[in-house]
């Protein structure tokens, strides 16, 4: 049994209450050991924790709080392959994908927000002709919570921690009770780099007990969330009126519109990955792929004979291309949603049914699903699945398809594929979302600004853009003599 252990001031410690929750295995579903089912008692301790390490932390100097940092980023690479090993059992994602990208991004989390706050600059203003200067600190916060999914465990977890310790503020963080472990194997490497007792406090358990007392708890002053959008809209209501900054990463329900003058193998290939890529659950993910008429039946029939090729199989094995869901509960969830297309007069031409994989029979396997769809309006393309769903659609002009890609309530991204510059510079400005890519997918530059509209969230994440969320800015005006 591999139990985890809240980690607080530097030490492992049980759940004050002494609950525990079964943590499992989701290529096999058995389960694996206990996690705390932690409650505000352990925020309480974690909370004093970060507040008495803050007054130190914030005053380091820069270069000592990059130091860290990076000695922090080059532990995690040090540590690859277990942490690698630890994500796909907890998550049961490929281990190609946990060992490629998911712990790789995580390392490069720690180095880039190492090295930006270094570069993270004041503004001043002289007020010319009146004798006054103005210019803006930017200070850390204080204790801040950040809240991260079972989707991309480590990836995300210290995307949010990683600019947070940066900015000179101290944590208390929560991951997702379904996928621990990373977490808490990062609270070694913290202590192994040298960061101080108290600074990072990672507590453990489920999200309307543990969750809800970090967003309660009246001295946490910003909360950064990834997760559901309806999560996210009661944290919104809980810490509106106490007056935390809010950092809301939520659901996408994201747009692939492909136009016959595409690369097309390229685009395939792609679409391929886009869709089905950590077994579709990527907020990423492009759910909803929109084809122009002329290619459309080209289309359907090389993307179903594309995804068939696909093999789905035991996450450790370095050949398979899709792994186990996360959990029993999202499973039934996905399933569900597969079994109500024809409610909706969807047709499936690929997938749909659970997998029986040797040794793992118990396992939460699923074939990849491509359903055609007759409207846009359909719950399979209003609704977030976050599984290895995906609907395809016809179009015949650019405006019906934009319309069709705005007719949704989230705007986290969207995908174009097209080789016309007007095309593309007419659509992209008119596009309802946060990131926009065009003949390529998730090629990401962490400078950039990440997050969504609508529902799909509130704030933006990465770069400077991240940085500034976990500082308040304070403005000083000096008047002088001439």
């Amino acid at each position: 049994m591999k139990n985890v252990l809240n980690y607080i001031n530097g030490e492992y410690l049980p759940p004050v209450a002494d609950r525990w929750i079964d943590n499992y295995n989701p290529s096999s579903g058995e389960v694996y050991g206990q996690i705390p089912d932690s409650d505000k008692e352990d925020v309480a301790l974690a909370y004093q924790a970060a507040k008495e390490a803050f007054s130190s932390w914030s005053n380091t100097t820069l270069e000592e709080r990059s130091q860290i940092l990076l000695k922090i980023s080059q532990l995690i690479l040090d540590n690859l392959d277990e942490l690698a090993k630890a994500e796909t059992l907890d998550n049961g994602k490929p281990i190609s994908l946990s060992k490629n990208v998911d712990i790789p991004r995580a390392a490069s989390n720690f180095s880039f927000f190492a090295k930006a706050i270094t570069q993270f600059a004041s503004e001043a203003h002289e007020s010319v002709g009146l004798q006054a200067m103005n210019y803006t600190m930017r200070q850390p916060i204080g204790v801040v919570g950040c809240i991260s999914p079972w989707n991309l465990p480590l990836y995300l977890f210290t995307w949010k921690i990683a600019p947070a310790l940066a900015a000179g503020n101290c944590v208390v963080a929560k991951p997702s009770e379904v996928t621990p472990m990373t977490a808490y194997l990062l609270g070694k490497i913290c202590n192994e780099a040298g960061l101080p007792k108290g600074v990072l406090n990672i507590v453990n358990g489920l999200g309307h007990t543990t969750g809800q007392a970090i967003v309660d708890h009246p001295n946490i002053k910003a909360i950064s969330f990834t997760g559901g959008t309806k999560t996210g809209a009661q944290i919104a209501k809980l810490a509106a009126p106490m007056f935390k900054k809010l950092s809301l990463e939520l659901g996408g329900k994201n747009p692939n519109i492909i136009f016959s003058d595409c690369n097309y193998e390229e685009m395939l290939q792609t679409t391929v990955r886009s869709s089905f890529a950590n077994q579709g659950q990527i907020c990423l993910c492009g759910s909803r792929i929109f084809v122009e008429k002329p290619i459309y039946e080209k289309f359907k029939k090389d993307f179903v004979e594309a995804v068939s090729m696909l093999k789905i199989g035991n996450p450790f094995n370095t050949d398979s291309d899709l792994g186990a869901l996360v959990s029993k509960e999202h499973l039934e969830k996905v399933k569900s949603y597969i079994e109500s297309a024809k409610d909706f007069g969807g047709e499936i031409l690929f997938g749909g049914k659970t997998v029986n994989v040797a040794n793992h029979e118990n396992g939460y396997y699923l074939q990849p699903t491509i359903i055609e769809v007759k409207s846009n309006q359909c719950k399979l393309n209003q609704e977030e699945i976050f599984g290895p769903v995906v609907t395809i659609m016809p179009f015949d002009s650019e405006e019906e398809v934009l319309e069709m890609a705005n007719d949704v309530s989230y705007g986290l991204s969207a995908t174009l594929w097209t080789q016309n510059l007007d095309r593309t510079m007419r659509m992209t400005k008119r596009l309802q979302a946060g990131i926009v890519w065009v003949n390529t997918w998730v090629l990401r530059d962490l400078r950039t600004p990440f997050g969504g509209v609508k529902s799909s969230g509130v704030g933006r994440e990465g770069g400077f853009e991240a940085l500034r969320f976990f500082t308040e800015p304070k403005n000083i005006c000096i008047k002088y003599q001439e």
